[in-house]
Order: structure tokens, then sequence, then C-alpha cells
């Protein structure tokens, strides 16, 4: 697909060399690499071309575009580039001129005022794409997407990015939000509310100021939300998007699309719930609001993510239960209107998954979902790496990031959620979050257009569809178990009658006489499994709810 977001880019020329004594051309090929996926006609004159020959060529190509290269000494450039735009005047049109180069020399590009686009080693690889497809890469707001679909059209196969923001004071989460978007690095920024604001924005009596900050920003008014928006507005105009509240969730929402017009909503079926602490309400009640909500969002034209499948795997459910609530979580999107599915994706989770293993059971979530797709639901692929992964040494958490990003990078996402490094030592700040974004653009710049297929590793392709069959058994035996329901996955009794029963069920799950389950699970071969922890079996699905019939 094309976008003519500005400029009717099809068939258009370019003409590429490096220029006078150079003979640095990996930039210019790479470059025109990228124009010819984007439906360019392209032309390489080779290194160390003169300026002769490349006016003689000009006059015969007649390029639209003209990319020039010079990696050497800086000083040697001057001649150069007085020499090519002298010969330029003589020429009977103006082609577009290009420039790539190291950044000293690009700096002295830049003195010409000559070129409408240079790259100097610093930007990134969507720069180029978004030049090529017509974009503007101004400094005003007019020159960036308002909303998620645009940036993602804008930018794929390219992922945007997202990070998670919020430090435990306000004016220095403002301060970090600028610094931010000047960097421009990151397409959405996620704020990360302290949990008084999440749980109690609305109820202030409630708060305790002990806990002010702890988890992220205290954001205390509909004020405080619409200047952590205002220090957005400028570099790359990042969108914004929070997640839902655990309290109140539809003031909230209403709130979030007033202040920071949300990018998109996340909001969970089972959690923010009695279940995890993160809120007070009773499951029952927790998955009908979020239905509801979720309908609400969707009547707004707001795109929506289920932020559920990876909360199972942090709490040591085995690999089938985040692969079910994958398809539950993109079944009632479905149902409930929405037109816009962002699919979360967590690598790395549980932690002590082999990294084909995870692979695997990510390919087994990414068919269930998208097996749902139609011209009225469309989803993007966002994904992640897992928490549990990092390393508190911020050296081996760098490499730990970019061999998650490898890895994520395979399943050609729309959506990365950029984890900082730091996470497993400290809340990102403005720099850790610039430098984590880097370190995945460094290895996006390297993945872009590879079309090696670990998909078709006989052990993960194997593993993938042993998960997609024993979903599917979960599935459909929940449907027989509450056939007397319509529709027994869109049901709030039916879903938190799966959890309180054990069907869904995960390690960290709290049991008592409301939840009965008696999940327990191990590592087996790279995979999380189900086991006996009398006999030490492995489970299948259907002798795990066998044993569970039978004990409830």
């Amino acid at each position: 697909m094309f976008f003519e977001t500005g400029v009717n880019i099809l068939k258009k020329k370019i003409l590429g060399a490096s220029i006078g004594n150079c003979v640095h051309v990996a930039g210019v090929v790479h470059f025109l690499s990228l124009a010819e996926q984007e439906g360019y006609d392209t032309l390489f004159l080779g290194p160390a071309v003169t300026t002769e020959k490349l006016f003689e060529k000009i006059q015969v190509y007649k390029p639209d575009m003209v990319g020039i290269s010079y990696r050497l000494t800086p000083q040697n450039v001057r001649p150069l580039f007085d020499e090519i735009f002298l010969k330029a005047k003589a020429l009977d049109y103006s082609p577009i001129w290009i420039f790539g180069g190291t950044k000293p020399v690009a700096d002295i590009a830049k003195e010409y005022n000559r070129f409408s686009f240079i790259s100097d080693g610093f930007d990134d690889i969507n720069d180029s794409i978004r030049f090529l497809r017509g974009d503007q890469l101004g400094t005003t707001a007019a020159a960036y997407e308002k909303t998620l679909n645009q940036r993602i059209k804008n930018s794929y196969p390219y992922p945007i990015l997202r990070h998670h923001f919020g430090l435990p004071d306000l004016e220095e989460t403002i301060k970090g939000i600028e610094k931010i978007a000047d960097a421009k690095v990151l397409d959405v920024i996620s704020l990360g509310p302290d949990q008084n604001a999440q749980q109690f924005l609305f109820q202030p009596d409630k708060m305790e100021e002990r806990f002010d900050g702890a988890g992220g920003v205290p954001i205390r008014g509909e004020e405080d939300f619409i200047r952590l928006k205002q220090a957005s507005q400028r570099g790359n105009y990042p969108l914004m998007r929070c997640y839902s509240g655990t309290e109140d969730v539809f003031q909230y929402a209403k709130i979030l699309l007033k202040t920071i017009d949300n990018a998109w909503t996340a909001i969970p079926i089972y959690w923010y719930s009695e279940l995890d602490g993160r809120g007070t309400r009773p499951i029952e009640v927790s998955i009908a609001e979020a239905q509801k909500l979720i309908k609400w969002h969707a009547e707004q034209g707001i795109p929506v993510e289920i932020n559920e499948p990876h909360h199972w795997g942090l709490r040591d459910a085995h690999d089938v239960i985040p692969v079910v609530a994958a398809y539950l979580s993109a079944y009632n999107a479905k149902k409930l209107g929405v037109k816009d599915y962002v699919a979360q994706y967590m690598f790395n989770n549980p932690n002590g998954l082999s990294f084909s293993m995870d692979f695997a059971k990510i390919l087994a979530m990414i068919e269930m979902v998208e097996s749902l797709e139609d011209e009225g639901f469309r989803t993007y692929r966002e994904t992640r790496a897992g928490l549990p992964l990092f390393s508190a040494d911020p050296y081996v958490a760098k490499g730990q990031l970019a061999a998650s990003t490898f890895m994520q990078m395979a399943v050609k996402p729309h959506i990365i959620h950029v984890v900082g490094f730091c996470e497993a030592d400290h809340a990102a700040s403005a720099e850790d979050v610039i430098e984590s974004c880097k370190i995945v653009k460094g290895v996006i710049r390297h993945t872009m257009g590879e079309e090696f297929s670990m998909q078709q590793d006989k052990k993960i392709k194997d593993r993938k569809e042993e998960l997609i069959s024993e979903a599917k058994f979960l599935l459909n035996f929940i449907r027989d178990y509450f056939s007397d329901c319509e529709d027994p996955l869109m049901s709030p009794e039916v879903l938190s009658e799966c959890v309180k029963k054990g069907f869904m069920d995960a390690v960290h799950i709290v049991k008592n006489e409301k939840f009965r389950g008696n999940l327990n699970t191990k590592f087996f071969n790279g995979k999380c499994v189900a086991y006996n922890k009398e006999t030490g079996e492995v489970l299948s699905e259907q002798m795990r709810l066998e044993q569970l019939v039978k004990t409830t």
C-alpha cells in the first residue's frame, strides 16, 4: 500500500550517488532500496561520482530527486557543493536535492539551504519513509498525525513506539514529557498515574498522602491532565494515552478523552478488581463494567486495547490461558462494536520460557486473534518485552531489551511498547525513555525488510499448533459447560464463574471459598505447562479440566 500524504510519489524517480572521492555507498543504496519499496524508480550511479558524470546522468534520466552522499573530511565537501549548485542553475528543471553523510558533513549541507531532506546518521529510517511518502518533516503540529490510525498508516511497516512515563512529581513529569517530545523518538506517551490517582481520582478523601507518587505521577484533577498534554505539544507532537481507572471508570474515561484526547484506551476484563487488589470491585462487577466501558469507547470511535492476556502470564498461568485470554479479549471487543483493536503481545512472559517456545505462544495468540478480523474489525499488533525479563544490571538489561525487540520484529508489529531497560531498578526518567527508544530503533533499523521466517521452525510450528488446539478445547469446554447461555464468551456471569471454578486460573490468584481453582505450573522444555503436583505429570487441557470438575 502506498500513501499519498501530500505528494503523489507513484512512479517518481530518484538518482543516487556518492560524490567526489567518497567510496562509501551503503547509505545511498539503503535509501534507494527504501525508495523502491515505496514505489519509486531508482538509479544508482555508484561510488566516487564526479560532478560532470552526475549532471550528465541527471540530464538523461531526469530524476524527480537527486540523492548525494559524502562521508569524508567535512572541509572537502564545500567545493563539491559549490560546483553542484552552480551546475544546477543550468538545468532546465529543478529536482529535489537530498543529502546523506556524517553529522559534520551534514551540518555543512544544512548551511546551503538547498536540501529538502538531510540524513546525518542520527535520524531514523522512519524519517526517510515519511519523507518518501511526501510527509512534511516540520516542527509544527500540522506535520504530525493526530490519531493512532493515522500514525500507523503513515509509518507501517515501521512500527510506532509507545513508552510508559510518570514520575512521582508532577512538575518533573511535565519537564520530562517536554524532553521526550523534543527528542522525537517516541510516538505515544503512555501516562502512568500513581495508584491514588488511578483508584481515587474522584474520591480524593480516600487518598492517603503517604502514598502520593507511588507508582507514577500524582495527578489530582483535570488541570493536571491538561498540563501534561500541553507539555507534549512540541518536537514530534507525540500522542498521549492513559490506562483506565480502577474505580469510577466512566468518569475516568470521559476526563481522559476531554483532556489528553486519549489515543486509545486499555481496559482489562478480569483485572483492576478484587482479583489483583488494584481495585475493590467484585470480579463479576468489574467484568460487566469493563464490557460497558469497552462499548462506550467503541461508540466514541476510540481504539481499544484489552490488556488482559499478559496479566495471566505474569501470574504464572500455563501457556494455554494467555492464548485463550487473547481470543476472549478480541472476541469481546468485536462483539461490543470496536472497529480498531490493539492486541498487545507481551514477549518473555512468564520469565523462564525459552525464546522459541515464547515465540510459538505469541504466534498462537496472533492467529487466534486475527481469525476474528473482517471489514468491520481491524487489529493492530502491539508487542513488548516482559517486565520479568529484565536484569537490574543496566548493561545486561540493555542487551535483553535489544534481544526481545529482535524477536518482536519477527511478527511485524504496528506498535512496539518499549519497556525501559531500567525498569527492574527504577521508574524510567526522560533520559531513560529516550535511551531505551534509541536501542529499540537500532534493532528496527537492522531488521526492517528481513524475510527470514522463524515461524517455519518445526519445534515452533508444532508448539503453536498445539497451543491453538488446546486453547480451542478450553473455549469449547466453556461453551459446552455453560450451554444454557446464549453466548457464554460474552456473559459476565459465565466469565466470572470460569475464574471462580478454576477453568481460567493462575498460580498467583489467592484461593478461597470464592476462587476454587487448583492450578500448578512449571517450566518444561522451555514451556510453561500445567501439571499434577502429586505425580509430576504434565496435564493437557482435557486432563486438567476433568480433574478440576471432579474436585469442585
